[in-house]
């Protein structure tokens, strides 16, 4: 990576989890060895084929987006090999989502019978687990059946088989629906990352109205929770028999599903058979009614496509495709931010052009490094951080161990990834996130703006760089000049937010007033950009702050997240909890559930020694 020295004091400056020696290695010698995939939020990789079937459980870890955060310190931990019990953790900034894995196929009718995604998901089961604990967790479901096949009362407390801590938020997830899956008469809890599985009485209760085979066969299809999916009850001719079933379904899972009766097709109509049919409630949006503008939005075309880029930053793809398609930077809308110097695949929709147009200038744009595929229409824009996470493939060159270190360099290496596998890892804002190896960082351009200083954020973005190129000479111009005008028949036509800039300015002047008007000519997710950078800077030292006053403990005045398996990107401070005295004595939370909020309005701040840190930055 190019050197940047105050890169390079700012990171080793700050404190870590881990205290291994450690190695030197170079990443992004060149953009081939950084690749970057999107993952989307039903888990799937954005480079692959958006027709295809694929039922499977992604084994993919997500990692953060690199724009929207969640307000809290959540923990990513790295994959746990089969039958490991270690426990490790880690500071990071977001949660990516946390969804069940769904299947690609969807049949209009479940009744009975186990589909080929369900079988994959019940294999997965005994994949996530070690043989012991596999086996404890059968022969519990066993003594459950048992017990209820022999009529006998559970006496005391409703018995419980622990699967122990699970610090993998989406190994939780893929472990919570497998088991309710491959075993519908039991429900599993999670509580501080434990999984517990304990009888599910309803299943007992349903059992005494209806078949076995039918409330097993039911169950499986409210976790499936496929929409537009329906489940049919066998046929039935005692009226007062399916009222009970009625009854007991809405009582117990109405705001879920609803309940109607229909004649069995080719029924003797002098001896109907009825058929009781469940199916999952529409989401109330849907019936909604629409005045006349939002019925015009719906009317607007939405295409939808994965973009391929190489060795350029997002922004200025973004400005290519708009100049091509005749349309402006802020009809485009995504899940996040990519590296500039990788290759990066990510999903993107755009408004008002049709997928044919779109096609048409795939051959035009290969020119500038970037490929569009998986393209159709959709029926919305994407929101920043609608996406599960990303997948890395990244290649470490020169590789030498430190300096003075006399060890093996393969034994470091092993260190290291132990070391990282068992305690995780302090999950900071990188240095791609504030413009590695530029004179102007983005967080210096984001604290101008923060403090009203408009005139000083524009000169900043447009500050060369050591270069002799177009780019760098129309801004050198510009700095010397203030000539707005004449700086735009110098920048190079592809340099689309540049231009964007200098025709505003032109238009408005160089002055605070004419540099607001200006800056409000770029999108919306631009323009707060710089201002997320500057609010990354602090939440970087803020944690360093944290780890370096307290270690790894949790301590009085903590904050911890209540809701370990929220999907919200954000969550209010009801999920927030304020760690005791009496429960930094009896440890009753681990480091990877201690959240640190994001800077922003009517936040709530730990109430501990970090109140010092408010202070120092605040000065």
């Amino acid at each position: 990576m190019e050197e940047d020295t105050d890169f390079r004091i700012r990171f080793s400056s700050l404190c870590f989890i881990t205290d291994h020696v450690g190695f030197h290695g170079t990443i992004k010698s060149s953009p081939s060895d950084f690749v970057v995939i999107e993952i989307d939020e039903q888990g799937q990789l954005v480079n692959k084929a958006t027709d295809e079937s694929i039922c499977k459980i992604s084994k993919v870890l997500p990692e953060p987006s690199n724009f929207t955060k969640k307000t809290k310190l959540d923990l990513q931990i790295l994959p746990f090999e089969e039958g490991s019990n270690k426990e490790a953790s880690t500071l990071v900034r977001c949660s990516n989502d946390d969804q069940n894995p769904q299947c690609g196929s969807e049949k209009d009718t479940i009744n009975s019978g186990t589909s080929e995604c369900e079988e994959e998901r019940v294999d997965v089961l005994g994949s996530l687990l070690d043989e012991r604990t596999n086996e404890l967790l059968t022969q519990f479901a066993c003594d459950i059946k048992e017990k209820w096949n022999s009529k006998t009362e559970l006496v005391g407390p409703s018995p419980e088989f622990s699967l122990g801590r699970i610090l993998d938020k989406n190994r939780r997830a893929i472990l919570h629906s497998a088991i309710r899956q491959k075993f519908p008469f039991l429900i599993t809890v999670g509580k501080n990352s434990e999984i517990v599985v304990k009888p599910n009485i309803e299943y007992k209760e349903l059992c005494l109205l209806v078949s076995e085979e039918e409330a097993f066969d039911f169950f499986k299809y409210l976790d499936a929770k496929k929409e537009n999916s329906k489940f049919t009850f066998k046929p039935d001719t005692d009226k007062d028999h399916r009222k009970a079933v009625h009854h007991f379904v809405n009582k117990k899972f109405g705001n879920l599903v609803e309940t109607k009766s229909f004649p069995e097709p080719n029924y003797n109509a002098g001896n109907p058979n009825i058929v009781i049919t469940v199916r999952f409630r529409e989401k109330a949006h849907k019936h909604r009614k629409r005045s006349r503008l939002e019925y015009q939005e719906r009317k607007v075309i939405y295409t939808a496509f994965t973009l391929r880029k190489e060795n350029m930053e997002m922004f200025e793809a973004v400005g290519f495709l708009a100049m091509k398609l005749g349309v402006i930077p802020s009809d485009f809308s995504y899940a996040g931010l990519k590296d500039k110097k990788a290759i990066t695949y990510q999903a993107m929709v755009v408004r008002k052009v049709t997928p044919e147009r779109l096609k048409n200038i795939e051959k035009e744009i290969e020119k500038k490094r970037m490929n569009v595929f998986n393209i159709r229409s959709v029926d919305d824009s994407l929101r920043l951080g609608q996406l599960k996470g990303n997948h890395f493939d990244i290649v470490i060159r020169n590789l030498k161990t430190q300096i003075n270190d006399s060890a093996n360099l393969r034994e470091r290496i092993l260190e290291a990834i132990e070391n990282v596998k068992n305690k995780g890892f302090v999950n900071y804002y990188g240095p791609q996130r504030f413009g590695l190896g530029r004179r102007v960082h983005t967080d210096q351009i984001g604290l101008a703006l923060l403090k009203g200083e408009m005139v000083k954020a524009v000169t900043l973005f447009l500050t060369p760089e050591d270069l002799d190129d177009p780019v760098n000479r129309a801004k050198k111009y510009f700095l010397q000049t203030e000539d707005a005008k004449g700086t735009l028949s110098l920048m190079p036509e592809f340099k689309v937010r540049e231009r964007t800039l200098l025709e505003s300015l032109h238009r408005f002047g160089v002055t605070e007033e004419g540099c607001v008007q200006a800056w409000f000519s770029f999108p919306h997710s631009m323009r707060i950009f710089y201002v997320h950078a500057y609010s990354s800077k602090i939440w970087n030292e803020a944690v360093s702050y944290r780890l370096a006053t307290y270690g790894p403990r949790v301590v009085e005045g903590d904050l911890v997240c209540l809701d370990e398996d929220s999907d919200d990107e954000h969550f209010p401070n009801s999920k927030v909890h304020l760690v005791t005295e009496e429960e930094e004595s009896a440890n009753t939370y681990a480091i990877h559930q201690v959240v640190l909020p994001v800077l922003g309005y009517n936040i709530q701040y730990p109430k501990n020694k970090f109140k010092d840190f408010n202070i120092l930055w605040t000065k």
